[in-house]
C-alpha cells in the first residue's frame, strides 16, 4: 500500500490478533497512506492472510501490553508521522482529507488528537462519552511514542503543538456481547496487574461502590439514556468494569505471600 495523497509521507501503525472481521475494509480506507505496518501476536484466523494480500508489512511479536506493542509498531514505520489505527477503526473520507490538509499547512504541530467514536450493538453512539472522544493518534514520532502501559496506553510528546482534528474514526469493536466480555476480561486482568505494580490497593469499599456510581455517571451524567437500548447496555457493562478490574487486583494481593 503505497500513495502520494499527502506529499507528506504519513505511515499507519496497528496491532493485530484474530482481526479479520473488519480488517479488508480498514486497510482500503488507508489506502491513502505511504505504508502500513501490522505487529501481530499470533493470530489464528485469516488476519496475516488479508494483511499480505493487501501488500501491507507484516510482523510478529509476542504480546506483553498494548504500550510496547504499539510502541513497538510506531518504531517500525519509515517515516516521522504516524497514524495508530486498531484493526477495527475505520478512517472516514473527511478525517482522511483533514488530516492530509492540516499536516502539510500546520507548522510546529507534533501530534493530533482524533476523534473516535463508538459503534455499540449495530448503533453509532453519538451521544454521550463515547462519541468523538479525543485520543493522540497521529504524531510525529521524532518527538515521542506510547508510554508502557499494558492497558490505557498514551503517546507522551515532548515539544511542539498537539491540537484536536474535527473529523471522527469509527469504532466498530465488537461483533457481538460474547466478544465485548471476552475484551472486557483481558482487559480488566491487565489493568489489575498494572494498578498492582503502581502500588495501587482494593479495599472492599471499593470494589462494592463502583458498580452504582459509574452506572449513573453513563448513563444520566454522559446521556447515555439518550442512545437507547444500546446506551443501557453499554452503561451497564461500562459499570461492571472498573468492578472487575478491582476484584481481580483484590483477588491477587490476597494471593501474594504475607512477609
Amino acid at each position: 500500500m503505497k500513495s502520494t495523497l499527502s506529499p507528506t509521507p504519513i505511515s499507519v501503525a496497528m496491532i493485530t490478533l484474530n482481526s479479520e472481521r473488519l480488517l479488508p475494509i480498514v486497510f482500503d480506507a488507508l489506502r491513502w497512506c505511504d505504508e502500513v505496518v501490522v505487529v501481530d501476536s499470533g493470530s489464528t484466523d485469516n488476519t496475516i492472510t488479508i494483511a499480505r494480500e493487501w501488500g501491507v508489512r507484516v510482523m510478529h511479536r509476542d504480546f506483553d501490553g498494548f504500550g510496547t506493542q504499539k510502541g513497538f509498531a510506531v518504531s517500525q514505520a519509515k517515516n516521522d508521522w504516524v497514524l495508530v489505527v486498531d484493526a477495527d477503526e475505520l478512517v472516514t473520507p473527511e478525517l482522511r482529507d483533514e488530516i492530509i490538509e492540516r499536516v502539510n499547512n500546520e507548522p510546529g504541530v507534533v501530534g493530533y488528537e482524533v476523534p473516535i467514536s463508538l459503534i455499540f450493538l449495530g448503533r453509532l453512539m453519538s451521544h454521550g462519552g463515547e462519541f468523538k472522544m479525543p485520543h493522540l493518534r497521529l504524531f510525529n514520532r521524532t518527538f515521542g511514542t506510547y508510554n508502557t502501559n499494558r492497558v490505557h496506553e498514551d503517546v507522551e510528546l515532548k515539544g511542539g503543538k498537539v491540537l484536536t482534528l474535527k473529523n471522527h474514526m469509527l469504532h466498530d469493536s465488537y461483533e457481538s456481547l460474547h466478544e465485548y466480555f471476552e475484551k472486557m476480561n483481558r482487559y480488566t486482568t491487565a489493568g489489575a496487574h498494572d494498578l498492582n505494580g503502581r502500588g495501587r490497593k482494593a479495599s472492599l469499599g471499593q470494589v462494592m461502590g463502583r458498580l452504582p456510581l459509574t452506572f449513573l455517571k453513563e448513563y444520566l451524567l454522559k446521556r447515555n439514556f439518550m442512545n437507547g437500548y444500546p446506551g443501557f447496555v453499554w452503561s451497564l457493562f461500562s459499570a461492571f468494569y472498573p468492578v472487575m478490574k478491582y476484584a481481580k487486583l483484590r483477588e491477587i494481593q490476597q494471593k501474594r505471600p504475607s512477609p
